[in-house]
């Protein structure tokens, strides 16, 4: 067996170099993941472009990965060689900070965080906190289960979190990377789904992921739309613009809740009046828990639920990470590994 593996680090802000590492053991508490598939989220960019508070370099980033366990570190149990097991960001808390003492581990003040804190899946080897892996079903391939141990858990969690109830009108805004899932998610958990997007030609592709609605907010206003369909219960705000994410409050059912998933750049400018008069709500969520990663890829199995992705090989990772950035990916860019077996392409 080699002695080295390849990865794709951040050796300077902005440069994606693949290198040669040697191969290191899993410590305590660790295993050591042979990586066949990672995802390439929107949120690597704090790490590619050096700007994540704390972070040092070189870094390898990435944390949709999905591979097999690979080596055992002391005191692991849960876990076997060669069993397929995937990390998301949050990949290991504290345990000691006060949200993890309440339960709330998904908002540790320490977290192990994949591709910022520790090294990350664009690599062909990751050591991994046991804690945080989560098992992949046998009915998803690598590539596909890569997207959804972020994009889709964190759809899914702000949804089933979110309070509704069955046949409630929830729109998803944007149609991309978290969107595209979030439609899914959403007519499949029962909700009467509005899609939000720009532009017509979004129309057939956001009704056949399950919209039973798309507003084109180039010729409409959307939350003008949403309230005379009777305001919605929840909006899902994942396309980055802050600017467009504040208006749609007012397109927000009395007790309505704005869910903010997607970390625009700009500000989210809110009008105070429907917040008051209505008891409307603005708030984030976060991925989840690994258990939760779980719940997200059973659903996903149990509904025929899959990411739109595109594949390059880990050598191609710097190209790959710019067509996302760019927005040409439709909708996930997944990096796979020559470990990766050869029928596993989705």
């Amino acid at each position: 067996m080699s002695s080295t593996y390849k990865a794709v680090e951040v050796s300077a802000a902005g440069v994606l170099r693949v290198v040669e590492r040697p191969i290191s053991e899993p410590g305590p508490g660790q295993v050591r993941i042979r990586v066949e598939a990672c995802g390439i989220c929107h949120s690597d960019a704090a790490t590619v472009t050096g700007t994540y508070p704390g972070l040092t370099l070189p870094r390898v980033p990435g944390h949709e990965v999905v591979g097999r366990v690979d080596a055992l570190g002391s005191g692991v149990s849960r876990w076997k060689i060669g069993q397929r097991v995937g990390v998301g960001l949050i990949a290991g808390e504290d345990g000691t900070c006060e949200p993890c003492r309440r339960g709330d581990s998904v908002n540790c003040q320490n977290p192990v965080v994949s591709g910022v804190t520790v090294d990350g899946g664009y690599a062909e080897m990751m050591i991994a906190e046991a804690r945080g892996l989560a098992s992949i079903p046998d009915e998803l391939s690598s590539a596909e289960a890569a997207p959804l141990l972020c994009a889709g858990i964190t759809t899914y969690n702000a949804l089933r979190n979110a309070g509704l109830r069955g046949g409630d009108l929830v729109a998803v805004q944007g149609i991309g990377g978290l969107g595209h899932l979030g439609i899914q998610f959403a007519r499949h958990m029962g909700f009467h789904t509005v899609a939000i997007g720009r532009g017509g030609e979004k129309e057939k592709l956001a009704k056949d992921l399950g919209a039973q609605v798309y507003i084109d907010t180039a010729v409409g206003d959307a939350a003008a739309l949403l309230q005379s369909m009777g305001g919605a219960r929840a909006v899902l705000a994942t396309a980055p613009s802050g600017d467009s994410m504040g208006s749609l409050v007012s397109g927000l059912a009395v007790r309505g809740k704005l869910i903010v998933l997607g970390v625009p750049r700009d500000q989210i400018h809110l009008n105070a009046s429907p917040l008051v008069f209505g008891g409307r709500s603005v708030y984030g969520s976060l991925t989840g828990t690994a258990i939760d990663q779980e719940d997200t890829l059973a659903f996903s199995v149990l509904e025929d639920i899959r990411p739109m992705i595109e594949t390059a090989p880990l050598e191609q990772a710097a190209d790959a990470y710019a067509r996302m950035m760019q927005g040409k990916a439709r909708f996930r860019m997944v990096l796979v590994t020559k470990d990766l077996n050869h029928n596993d392409h989705a």
